[in-house]
């Protein structure tokens, strides 16, 4: 087996691992929620807050890397929300979740992992760059698109605060904050420090995964899927493809341009989810797009990431 085939069966045999202790009954459906707070509250955020006080970035901001990542979450959204909307006849705001769907990748409980195990701590610490600008952007644009296909402006105001709150809230945000803020002061971590840190961030990503795993059990699939399988694949296929058009185009550094191209690459999670829940539309599609799309994710990041060996060799 090679060591690519070894590495992805790996990441996504955590999660396989996760819905069968699901499945079979050996763990409750809550475990899932229970280790999912604590990979995203603890051992996450302390994985980010050691990679963002540690790593050599540069002086100056990435752009090249956003443009190319953000180029293709746009292309994604916009031709998810027209496919829903136009071919199956769906109101605006489940095109908001649609788009939504095609254009967010799971970063951070399956991304993390898999840069780590494919890439190694150098591509971990590129994709650190997507993920400090990736969730308040991709909100942002939830709230303001919801607020443009339907909302009253005081009821847009009401969520934009609560957004706000949520955002500078959110460990994640928090753990990337610190870890800049501990950099800046150029101060040393004491070795009992390390040792705390390390001890929770080293367990983050197998954690995340089977904690996925679990979820994916929760969430399941019902209802029509035929839209699903649609936004899966243009998740899948469509948004890695302009990534990889983008990062050619731009000139992007190898090893940027394959951490670009293999995040885009990645299914959604679930925040489309929970952002459909929180305004009240489009939960059966978000959910099942997110489910086909990690069952479909184990060959396509394969495809992708064999096509990333063959024109940057």
């Amino acid at each position: 087996m090679s060591p690519l085939v070894e590495t992805v069966s790996f990441v996504f045999g955590l999660v396989a691992f996760g819905y069968l202790a699901g499945w079979s009954g050996l763990l409750k459906v809550q475990t899932g929620d229970a280790l999912s707070e604590f990979a995203v509250t603890i051992a996450v955020p302390l994985l980010l807050f050691r990679t963002m006080a540690g790593a050599e970035f540069g002086d100056s901001l990435p752009w090249a890397l956003w443009c190319t990542y953000f180029s293709a979450v746009a292309v994604a959204w916009v031709v998810g929300h027209f496919t829903i909307v136009r071919f199956f006849g769906r109101d605006a705001r489940v095109g908001v979740v649609a788009g939504l769907s095609t254009g967010f990748s799971n970063l951070v409980l399956l991304g993390i992992p898999f840069m780590l195990g494919v890439f190694g701590r150098r591509g971990f610490e590129v994709l650190s760059l997507i993920i400090s600008v990736h969730l308040p952007i991709m909100m942002g644009m939830s709230i303001l698109l919801f607020a443009l296909v339907g909302r009253k402006g005081g009821a847009s105001l009401t969520i934009v605060r609560e957004f706000l709150t949520r955002l500078f809230s959110n460990p994640l945000i928090i753990g990337i904050l610190a870890g800049l803020l501990w950099r800046f002061t150029g101060l040393e971590m004491p070795s009992l420090g390390t040792r705390f840190v390390d001890a929770l961030a080293n367990v983050a990503g197998p954690v995340a995964l089977f904690a996925m795993g679990l979820g994916l059990r929760k969430f399941g699939i019902s209802g029509d899927v035929r839209p699903a399988v649609v936004i899966a694949v243009l998740k899948l296929f469509l948004m890695p493809a302009v990534a990889l058009a983008g990062a050619l185009v731009i000139g992007l550094p190898v090893y940027s341009a394959q951490i670009a191209v293999a995040a885009a690459a990645l299914p959604s999670g679930v925040n489309p989810y929970l952002i459909a829940s929180r305004f009240g539309t489009g939960q059966a599609l978000a959910s099942n797009a997110m489910t086909i799309a990690t069952a479909l994710a184990v060959f396509t990041t394969a495809f992708w990431l064999s096509v990333l060996h063959w024109i940057y060799q």
